[in-house]
């Protein structure tokens, strides 16, 4: 899995967005460490409604915009948790590489 799906996969277990409030999310979540973009974004929620991770209808967005609003769908939400519950492992694993006592 790409970081950024499961970054994206996060932000729609919290409610259905559209693509810039999905960058506005991830950005406030991580306290501005983390940015995607565009050319990112929509190539990774076009594979996810194609993987059926995510679903998505017309909506409008606060400024009266046409927008398309992501949801996570209940697979999504199942291969979120697996992949979450994978990164940990990966992370704790990195952990222990890099620090020096656990040698």
């Amino acid at each position: 899995m790409y970081a950024v799906d499961l970054l994206i996969l996060r932000a729609l277990s919290e409610a259905p967005l559209h693509g810039y409030a999905i960058t506005r999310w991830i950005r406030n979540a991580s306290h501005d460490a983390l940015t995607i973009e565009e050319g990112s974004l929509y190539p990774a929620l076009q594979r996810m409604l194609k993987e059926g991770w995510v679903d998505a209808k017309w909506g409008v967005s606060a400024s009266k915009r046409r927008v398309r609003i992501y949801r996570l769908t209940s697979a999504g939400a199942k291969h979120l948790e697996r992949e979450v519950s994978s990164f940990e492992r990966m992370l704790e694993g990195i952990r222990r590489v890099l620090s020096p006592a656990e040698r």
